[in-house]
């Protein structure tokens, strides 16, 4: 299928189909796809129904249903993890995932490199594209991924500007999963963020979120925003700096969508009231020259004992992690400090989605 066809079918909504239906994950059959030719050719013409999960390029494409679905495939990752070492899983063997990542990461290229690996994928990478890669040359985006599409099924893209994985994705005629485009999204994050709060807390309806530090910049808490006001009775307190407070662009969003939020400058009283607070880090890189700004914002909110004495008891801590100082590392130790859980959960998302995305549920 030509990329401008494949760009026009429906991607915002990504609802997956019950059981009894085959999610096809992508137009280019699969390796597995290509070995039962001979067996498909010789069996009577039965009708196929198919649902084609398309890209992961941001957070509000997806639905209740879609992000059950998910989780609940996330659940099975976490035994196949566990039993991975005595029975290594084949579901994904025969399949190359290509990571593309033009900023630093530890956290999420190595949970996507682990999670292809676990479930019995290759993985072909670079740790530094905008180093390391042709684009160092001056090649575009869009010449990339048309050559990497031909290395590989799956494409995992980093990139330092927003917008860049929707590129890549109407280039592309093979899944596409955003992994954090500059200040723009970061879809998986946010869905193992939803699936954290609702493996720590038990639900997600009614919660109450506090989301702190750098708003203005943190694609992590942009993304969360969008996927948590999926559910009900949701309320959302921005804290943060002036000069990083959360755009507008979400807080019309979530007006929109009826989900209430406020603002506010006193961390311990909303840590008082809230059901998660979601710690982010000031973002050096994104200041560019103006150090000032930085140094007036870093270290305003740090969440320490103090916030722990006010915290409610089934309260957790979240984190998308790295941290420098924002969080002291006394608050480890406390039950309620769930970003290394969470961390390790961005496992079980991930392998989830390269099965649905690759062969399907």
């Amino acid at each position: 299928m030509a990329a401008a066809a494949r760009a026009a079918l429906p991607r915002l909504n990504l609802a997956l189909p019950s059981s009894s239906v085959s999610l096809a994950a992508s137009p280019v059959p699969g390796p597995r796809a290509a070995a039962s030719v001979a067996t498909a050719a010789a069996a009577p013409p039965q009708p196929l129904v198919t649902t084609r999960l398309g890209d992961v390029i941001e957070a509000q494409q997806f639905d209740r249903a879609a992000l059950n679905e998910i989780f609940e495939v996330a659940r099975e990752m976490e035994a196949v993890e566990r039993g991975s070492h005595g029975a290594p899983s084949r579901v994904l063997e025969g399949y190359l995932m290509a990571t593309l990542f033009y900023e630093p990461s530890t956290r999420t290229r190595l949970s996507f490199e682990a999670a292809m690996r676990r479930l019995g994928g290759e993985v072909l990478t670079t740790e530094n594209a905008r180093e390391f890669s042709s684009a160092a040359k001056g090649e575009t985006l869009e010449d990339t991924i048309r050559t990497v599409e031909g290395y590989s099924d799956i494409i995992v893209l980093r990139h330092f500007e927003s917008g860049a994985a929707r590129r890549a994705a109407d280039t592309a005629n093979i899944p596409v999963i955003n992994a954090g485009d500059g200040p723009g999204q970061h879809p998986t994050q946010a869905l193992l963020d939803v699936y954290t709060i609702k493996r720590e807390i038990g639900t997600l309806d009614g919660i109450k979120l506090g989301l702190v530090g750098d708003l203005a910049n943190g694609r992590t808490v942009r993304s969360l925003a969008y996927l948590i006001a999926k559910y009900q009775n949701i309320k959302i307190y921005f804290v943060s700096p002036d000069v990083v407070k959360m755009k507008d662009d979400i807080k019309d969003y979530l007006n929109s969508r009826g989900v209430e939020w406020e603002e506010s400058s006193n961390l311990l009283e909303v840590a008082s009231q809230c059901d998660v607070i979601y710690q982010t880090r000031i973002q050096k890189e994104r200041f560019g020259e103006r150090i000032d700004l930085y140094e007036a914002a870093r270290g305003k909110y740090i969440i320490d004992k103090k916030v722990l004495d006010v915290l409610p008891t089934h309260a957790v801590i979240m984190h998308p992690l790295p941290r420098l100082d924002e969080i002291t590392v006394d608050v480890d130790s406390d039950p309620r400090a769930a970003y290394f859980r969470q961390a390790k959960n961005g496992l079980y998302i991930r392998m989830a989605l390269l099965k649905l995305l690759l062969v399907g549920h």
